[in-house]
């Protein structure tokens, strides 16, 4: 055996129930292992230190269309397209890349964050309001009923979008991360997504607002196409697919996870209400400990790459990032990788990336995260876990959450007078 290839490839669980014995083999692997993610070969990094270095290696692309040969046929096949073949910032590299993201970037910075701060905590507070009318006993779904509904709110409030088409962008971004599709049902609910978009350009078109997505119309109206820095009219719709699909389904399993994490270890909420441990260190350590994206397709190699282990990636090919392996990796964070731990010191997980492609929406998913956290277990303090629950992970091997986060809320604390 060489050590180009181990005795076999890792052929990565669509549905993403082995998650944590699949984690636990890719670090085992050593620092690359090649992995088949749906039919689609590719080297999958999981440690942290390689991770980062990687990012910010500019012998790393994002671009497949330039950097990477099976480019035109795994666009034409795979379920997984749309996560490569998008024109937005998430696929560009070098120039391309800090065009498009110096144009949205300017919405997610902290000091404009901060100012979303209330709004944040009036749609959370509705929400637990309307989780309050819960009758007695009645067994309620945190993901359906709070962890969903606060980031699609959130990101309809910043892009200007319509209350009736919502629930249909909930239903479409589920279908985008989900990696039990067949081919033909992914093509589908790509294009039926972004005629929606289309539609959502055209009406704010005719009226604009102040929000992002007419802010990006105006961007992209006040140029043309062959000018330093414009915007095209694909490039427009898919900025505005990727803001909708990463500022909503990552937010939802960072709620659902904290959720889930501090259920599970008493412990560690008691030493946040004893003051031992604060909210922020809460969203930090749910985010290392469970990413909210497990998996996240792809890089490339634009020449031959010479990995710890003697492990080489060639001109061309593949690469994933296997973040949740990342955040539990024992080169990090010893044997105790698993465990979540409010108290522990090191905030340097890669749940939002890493260099150049670090997450734009980070400080918002961040607000939104202690928010509904702090919030959640201010309102409800007796909160748990459904009896005989079953936490099912959903239907993905890149969105890293639960199908359904059934509790019980008990009573209400009473109102600070």
């Amino acid at each position: 055996m060489s050590q180009q290839e181990p005795v076999e490839r890792l052929v990565l669980d669509p549905t993403g129930r082995a998650r944590d014995a699949e984690s636990a083999e890719l670090s085992a692997r050593g620092s690359a292992t090649p992995v088949d993610i749906l039919g689609v070969r590719a080297w999958s990094v999981s440690d942290p230190e390689l991770l980062e270095e990687l990012t910010k290696d500019p012998r790393i692309s994002k671009d497949g269309s330039q950097h990477w040969p099976e480019f035109a046929e795994v666009v034409r096949t795979w379920p997984l397209a749309i996560w490569v073949s998008a024109h937005n910032m998430f696929n560009a590299h070098g120039a391309d890349h800090r065009r498009l993201r110096r144009l949205v970037g300017g919405a997610f910075t902290a000091r404009q964050v901060a100012t979303m701060t209330a709004g944040v905590e009036e749609l959370t507070d509705a929400l637990l309001d309307g989780l309050a009318a819960a009758a007695p006993g009645e067994v309620v779904d945190l993901r359906d009923r709070l962890a969903y509904p606060l980031p699609i709110q959130v990101i309809s409030r910043l892009l200007g979008l319509p209350d009736e088409i919502t629930g249909t962008f909930r239903s479409m971004v589920d279908k985008v991360f989900s990696t039990v599709l067949s081919p033909e049902e992914s093509a589908a609910t790509v294009t039926a997504f972004l005629a929606l978009l289309e539609e959502l350009i055209a009406a704010k078109r005719r009226e604009p607002g102040e929000d992002m997505t007419s802010a990006l119309i105006a961007a992209r109206d006040a140029e043309s196409d062959g000018a330093a820095g414009a915007l095209s009219e694909e490039e427009l719709r898919d900025t505005l697919l990727l803001i909708v699909s990463a500022g909503y389904e990552t937010t939802v399993n960072l709620i659902d996870n904290g959720i889930t994490d501090l259920l599970t270890h008493p412990d560690q909420l008691a030493l946040v209400r004893a003051g031992k441990a604060g909210w922020d260190d809460v969203v930090e350590e749910a985010l290392r400990r469970d990413a909210p994206v497990a998996h996240l397709p792809m890089r490339y190699a634009v020449e031959d790459v010479e990995l710890p282990g003697g492990v080489t990636v060639r001109k061309g090919e593949a690469i994933l990032a296997a973040y949740a392996a990342a955040g539990r990796h024992p080169a990090r964070y010893g044997d105790s990788g698993a465990d979540f731990d409010v108290t522990r010191p090191a905030k340097d997980h890669l749940a939002f990336g890493h260099g150049v492609h670090f997450c734009l929406g980070a400080p918002l998913a961040r607000l939104e995260g202690r928010t509904a956290l702090r919030r959640l277990f201010e309102r409800f303090p007796d909160v748990a876990l459904a009896p005989g629950a079953r936490l099912e992970p959903v239907d993905s091997l890149i969105s890293n959450g639960h199908r359904a986060l059934p509790v019980l809320l008990g009573p209400q604390a009473p109102r600070a007078s």
